[in-house]
């Protein structure tokens, strides 16, 4: 009878604890990184349900969404980031990133399949330098509180079943990871041995970093899907647990269902692979694909546009004035071109 009162008791405990968890307020962040005009501004629109229209990135942006998750209870947060210009900016990458909220923290990673011929770049500098920034915080962490550090790194590992034939073999990232294909329907109309090297290619990098990959585009059919693993990352929801590995449709892929047997090797013959002279398979992985699609990757600091001169940040007061001073800039340059003109000129007659 009184191990029954105990059963009872704890049982009790435990509802008003779950209760309680269920009735608190979480938050999260998520981090939007890839190609420059990739689409990740209308992923997150599409996501947080905001119907207006997507202006150019050029920096960093913030936004955030609120779901509850349920009736009279309080909306849990995400703190939406999203980082613009490409591979232009890294440096701006620290910024979002913070040992407060590494916790709660994941990082979407967009690849435009249109642009397959920039996707190693992109793809390898951003999510190097994010790695780095998370080691950094991470060893920081372990400075003061080496339980907590030791949580974070085990964390990773929470996709990847403990059965998995693969466990000894890749290398999950750091944070929770959501690679996303955009731009599908243009992809899906590129030659079929073109669209399976980038499948395999994209199946085997997020399969090493125990990433989830879903292909997608504007089309309503795929919102669903990419909505599912958003806002599983956003607001803990339950995942999406449709799965597709087929190349010749859209690919949709979550964290630990995929394998290397699966996957196959390179795409390459045998001899080819042989000639590859790389150190790990991601490097073996990298140099196949690039000799398919050799490195096309812009300086992307060119292409970004003055800010000042941007007609979404427009101020009619500050632009007027901005506009006087730069008159007079260039006013002063004339004439300091003209004086040592005639500066060196005179220096000439003597």
């Amino acid at each position: 009878f009184s191990d029954n009162l105990w059963d009872l008791a704890a049982s009790e405990v435990q509802a008003k604890e779950n209760a309680e968890d269920n009735s608190a307020e979480t938050e999260r962040s998520i981090f939007f990184i890839g190609n420059k005009n990739g689409g990740k501004t209308s992923i997150i629109l599409r996501c947080i349900d905001r119907d207006e229209a997507s202006k150019p990135t050029l920096a960093l942006e913030y936004t955030f969404g609120r779901k509850a998750k349920g009736h009279n209870t309080p909306k849990d947060i995400a703190h939406f980031w999203e980082l613009g210009g490409g591979t232009s900016l890294l440096d701006l990458i620290q910024i979002p990133i913070t040992s407060e909220n590494i916790r709660t923290f994941s990082v979407v990673l967009v690849l435009d399949l249109s642009k397959p011929n920039e996707l190693w770049h992109t793809m390898d500098s951003l999510l190097q330098v994010t790695r780095k920034r998370v080691d950094k915080i991470i060893a920081d962490i372990g400075k003061s509180n080496s339980k907590a550090a030791n949580q974070i790194m085990q964390n990773i590992w929470r996709n990847i079943p403990n059965n998995h034939p693969d466990r000894e073999l890749i290398d999950p990232f750091l944070l929770p990871l959501l690679i996303i294909g955009s731009k599908y329907d243009i992809f899906q109309d590129f030659e079929s041995e073109k669209r399976k090297i980038i499948c395999k290619t994209l199946r085997f990098v997020s399969h090493y970093f125990g990433a989830s990959l879903l292909f997608t585009s504007k089309a309503e059919s795929h919102k669903s899907v990419l909505r599912s693993f958003v806002n599983h990352l956003a607001f803990g929801q339950d995942r999406s647990k449709l799965m597709s590995v087929d190349h010749n449709k859209p690919l949709v892929i979550p964290a630990g269902s995929d394998s290397l047997s699966q996957i196959g090797t390179p795409p390459a013959s045998d001899s080819d692979l042989r000639q590859v002279n790389a150190r790990t398979p991601m490097e073996l992985w990298k140099k196949t694909y690039e000799r398919v699609f050799p490195p096309e990757h812009k300086n992307d600091s060119r292409d970004l546009k003055d800010p000042a001169k941007d007609p979404q940040y427009a101020e009619r007061d500050i632009d007027a004035m901005r506009a006087a001073k730069d008159q007079e800039l260039e006013q002063y340059k004339r004439n300091a071109d003209k004086s040592w003109k005639s500066m060196t000129l005179g220096l000439h007659a003597q």
